[in-house]
């Protein structure tokens, strides 16, 4: 594998690493993300604290004890929802790491977007899919596969669980903050409102559940 950006060293995976990601709605109008591993223990964590659209132009991603991992900044204006990503929190007159953007103000259900790395030549990012389905793959410059999120499957019922329920399978060498910081810049892009039912939902056959990954959820 090429060499990746990394934001959190300790979030760097020695092995292929699935993360359950449950999307919840806190404090008022607020989104929240709360992230697990196989063993149910906390691995991340992002709350928005107010329903005031100001509020979303800055999402912090924690660690289970409250410590900013990653900060991500709306830029504006901007059609192509443009992000700029710093490491940890961000203060005044921080230079950006990163920047996600939309690579087409053209349809809603299908994803592309483009993740430029600043200071790092020919380290840059293509996520392709439908965020909204829950069905999106992350490539390298080298266009190898370094993360994906797809749809979670109940490996007891072999029914597939709600969109607020969902694998991000992260790739050995791969930094799962930035992973994750790349979630919750997709889910401000896309949005619930651009849930589009007419898409067909995708075939997950309960063989590819993990039967050793346990539900988090309390």
């Amino acid at each position: 594998m090429k060499e990746e950006l990394v934001v959190q060293e300790g979030y760097v995976f020695k092995e292929e690493t699935h993360l359950t990601v449950l999307k919840t709605s806190l404090f008022f109008n607020g989104d929240g993300f709360t992230v697990y591993d196989c063993k149910g223990q906390l691995v991340f964590r992002f709350d928005t604290y107010g329903p005031r659209a100001r509020d979303k132009d800055e999402l912090v991603l924690m660690d289970p004890h409250g410590r900013s991992l990653l900060t991500l900044r709306r830029k504006k204006p901007s059609l192509h929802q443009r992000w700029d990503g710093f490491k940890g929190e961000r203060t005044e007159g921080d230079k950006p790491v990163f920047s996600v953007k939309r690579s087409s103000i053209i349809g809603r259900s299908r994803t592309s977007v483009a993740v430029e790395v600043y200071d790092n030549p020919g380290v840059e990012y293509l996520i392709e899919g439908c965020f909204p389905q829950r069905c999106c793959k992350v490539f390298n410059a080298a266009k190898e596969l370094v993360a994906e999120i797809r749809r979670k499957v109940d490996s007891t019922t072999s029914v597939m669980l709600g969109k607020e329920v969902f694998w991000l399978c992260v790739k050995p060498g791969f930094d799962g903050a930035f992973a994750m910081g790349l979630v919750l810049v997709l889910d401000q892009i896309n949005g619930e409102n651009y849930f589009d039912d007419r898409i067909p939902e995708p075939a997950v056959h309960p063989a590819t559940e993990d039967p050793g990954l346990v539900s988090p959820v309390p």
